[in-house]
């Protein structure tokens, strides 16, 4: 791992420190977060092509980083939304990582063309049984590019450069929980509510009764994967919202956690 983060003689311990530094020294840290050589080597494109923006707001507490590729610049290759918390933890707010060759599903737009905002105002179902059918799970425009494991140490090493032992993480969908699990996180809260989920959707539980056809994402059989128990979710089969859940990485450990051990992706 890689060592603390100064500046003069001066250890870094937060964002809002760095983001207090002149902005040659702070963009270098937070380039240090794109892999461009490997996103590159995944859009067909060589890293000078990558257009990469990092907004990072002299004493503010955040960083966004936004890699776009040449080919479609509409979505990110890469978004990284990183954080102090109130508490003094680093946590990672949102990461979204998106292939610009694959074909686009409008599931972040109505039929006018207006932002649902991943479903949370009025959804586009016709585009989300069409992303469903290829293959995608809740909230993906596109496929993505299979990076996240690649860049969880990433993650660990900015950690470690800010005197950090581990970094929090809120997945927003049941998939990206198990994801995570698969990945090495630990729990801070909602293991039991995920191994509740998995008792229901055995045979036998509440909700893989209701997995009866009754809308594109209640289809039987959908328990046996992820992707299947996400959109289900997504589609308001536990009928309680998706709250709750919060996860860590420690560096250099894995947690060991599946509670979905028998899940295909």
């Amino acid at each position: 791992m890689n060592a603390r983060f100064t500046y003069g003689r001066c250890a870094l311990s937060s964002i809002r420190h760095i983001n207090s530094l002149p902005p040659d020294f702070k963009l270098s840290l937070y380039r240090s977060l794109v892999p461009a050589q490997v996103l590159a080597t995944r859009g067909h494109v060589t890293p000078d092509d990558l257009t990469i923006r990092v907004r990072c707001p002299e004493g503010s507490c955040f960083v966004e980083i936004d890699v776009r590729h040449p080919a479609d610049p509409r979505d990110p290759m890469l978004y990284v939304h990183m954080a102090d918390t109130v508490s003094g933890q680093l946590e990672v707010l949102l990461m979204v990582i998106n292939d610009p060759l694959a074909p686009r599903f409008d599931v972040d737009r109505d039929w006018k063309g207006d932002l649902t905002k991943l479903g949370t105002l009025p959804r586009n179902i016709p585009a989300e049984v069409e992303a469903m059918r290829a293959g995608l799970a809740p909230g993906q425009v596109r496929r993505g590019l299979r990076l996240s494991r690649e860049l969880i140490p990433v993650m660990e090493r900015f950690a470690v450069g800010l005197g950090r032992d581990r970094f929090f993480i809120e997945p927003l969908a049941y998939h990206n929980a198990i994801l995570f699990e698969r990945y090495g996180f630990y729990y801070m809260t909602g293991r039991s509510r995920m191994e509740r989920l998995d008792r229901e959707f055995r045979p036998g539980g509440r909700l893989f009764a209701r997995l009866d056809g009754s809308t594109p994402f209640r289809q039987p059989g959908a328990e046996r994967t992820v992707r299947g128990r996400s959109w289900a979710i997504y589609d308001g089969i536990t009928e309680e919202p998706w709250t709750g859940i919060r996860m860590y990485k420690r560096v250099g450990h894995d947690a060991g956690i599946s509670t979905f051990p028998d899940g295909e992706y």
